[in-house]
């Protein structure tokens, strides 16, 4: 993308504040690749240690469950799926409910998110 001086700009892009990206908006960088052409994209998202993490508590999977739902009910949000992945270590989300009966680590909800 270019500015109006026709100057290589980063993007900044817009996140939902409840997003697991929120706290990367305006980390944006640019890769120059081999043939001199930047690509824009947004810096990774370190996953933290989910042990670490202030456990509000532990709830099981049950049959049919997914992890908006169990969110939603844990956390009041269903778009908070992803601290439940935080909290668990979980890379693929459908590998904590693959199983019924799996428990699952629900973290302290954020304030603001």
């Amino acid at each position: 993308m270019f500015d109006a001086t026709g100057q290589a700009r980063t993007p900044t892009p817009a996140f939902d504040p409840r997003s697991r990206y929120a706290e990367l908006a305006g980390q944006s960088a640019i890769h120059v690749d081999e043939r001199g052409r930047e690509i824009p994209y947004l810096r990774r998202r370190l996953l933290p240690q989910g042990r670490r993490l202030p456990l509000l508590g532990e709830t099981q999977a049950a049959a049919g469950d997914r992890l908006d739902l169990i969110a939603h009910r844990a956390l009041g949000d269903p778009l908070q799926f992803w601290r439940i992945c935080d909290a668990n270590d979980a890379m693929n989300p459908f590998d904590l409910i693959a199983e019924r009966g799996q428990s699952l680590r629900v973290p302290l909800p954020v304030k603001g998110s």
